[in-house]
């Protein structure tokens, strides 16, 4: 099993390097990456784990964007989610970053991760994510409750599903420092660790389908199962503010017999404040107009939904990402 893993990981972090490389190297040319004159360069999209919905959607978005808007190249690379992602933005290694909406509150808020406000500015919602908790059907899990003194892998660290699973976790009556063992794995390790049964259940927040749990499910078939956790869903909400929904994980997802009532979370595609106002506007007419290039990419941007685009409070929308929305609304 510590084989398997160690391979996993050193492709992961080769493939990360390789992406930091090539990404990053053209934005120290610019200075200020696109917080520039808006004349063109390369440009950082800060995304998640290679078996995760943010990297394949990113990737589309970078392909679009080299594409599509003259002088610009983007490259997509891969992280450990929503809060390493603001983090690096707003330390100027990304330009462009993806993120669940509950985490970037937390930013802008300067609570939670976050030690003091960060300067983040949205250019869109996007899909939602879906919360997907696995257990090994042999562990006798049958609710988060029932996770007490297991091995539960809560996501890699500074994630934004390790801070969905923590509060999961609260709500449920358990302190997740104690009445857990945490593993604070990615998504391709927690993978592994459920197929060698070294951890119990997965917590994981990503969108339909996530292939990492995709290539789960089928390799062990009725060895492991979803279970509902929408009874929490009051307690969250009691908590944080309405900003969590209830979902529905349909069935044909991941060929199980019945769909799974589960809690989603939007996410919203973020930059730094001060973002250059006519590429964000540029990027999201990308976004809505070639929406069904995303679609082909991973199915999740269906889910990409003009009519909620601007539903990213409490985070403010960047200017030129505003107007564009304002614009695309008006249109026939």
């Amino acid at each position: 099993m510590k084989h398997r893993m160690r391979g996993t990981l050193l492709v992961a972090s080769a493939l990360a390097a390789a992406l930091a490389m090539t990404a990053c190297g053209g934005g120290k040319q610019n200075g200020n990456g696109a917080q520039d004159s808006g004349k063109g360069g390369r440009l950082t999209i800060a995304t998640g784990p290679t078996t995760g919905v943010y990297y394949q959607i990113g990737g589309g978005l970078a392909e679009l964007i080299s594409d599509n808007i003259p002088g610009y190249r983007a490259t997509a690379a891969t992280t450990g989610a929503s809060v390493q992602n603001i983090q690096g933005l707003q330390a100027g290694s990304y330009d462009i970053a993806f993120s669940l909406l509950d985490t970037a509150g937390d930013a802008v808020q300067g609570k939670g991760s976050f030690d003091k406000p960060q300067d983040v500015e949205a250019l869109t919602r996007l899909y939602p994510n879906y919360t997907q908790v696995l257990v090994r059907t042999a562990s006798g899990i049958s609710s988060l409750a029932d996770m007490k003194g297991k091995r539960i892998s809560t996501g890699a660290p500074n994630s934004g599903t390790e801070v969905i699973a923590r509060r999961l976790l609260t709500a449920a009556g358990l302190d997740p420092a104690r009445d857990v063992v945490a593993e604070r794995l990615g998504l391709p390790e927690s993978v592994d660790a459920m197929k060698d049964s070294t951890i119990d259940a997965i917590i994981w927040s990503g969108g339909l389908p996530t292939g990492g749990i995709t290539d789960l499910v089928t390799s062990l078939k009725k060895e492991v199962r979803f279970i509902d956790i929408t009874a929490l869903l009051p307690a969250l909400n009691q908590q944080y503010g309405g900003i969590y929904q209830q979902g529905s994980i349909p069935a044909s997802v991941y060929k199980q017999s019945n769909a799974v009532p589960t809690v989603v979370v939007p996410n919203v595609l973020l930059v730094k404040k001060g973002f250059n106002p006519d590429l964000a506007a540029k990027i999201v007419n990308l976004i809505y107009g070639r929406k069904s290039e995303l679609e082909k990419v991973n199915a999740a941007a269906t889910e990409i939904n003009l009519g909620q685009a601007n539903g990213v409070a409490p985070i403010p929308l960047n200017p030129g990402a505003e107007n564009a929305l304002k614009t695309l609304t008006k249109q026939p």
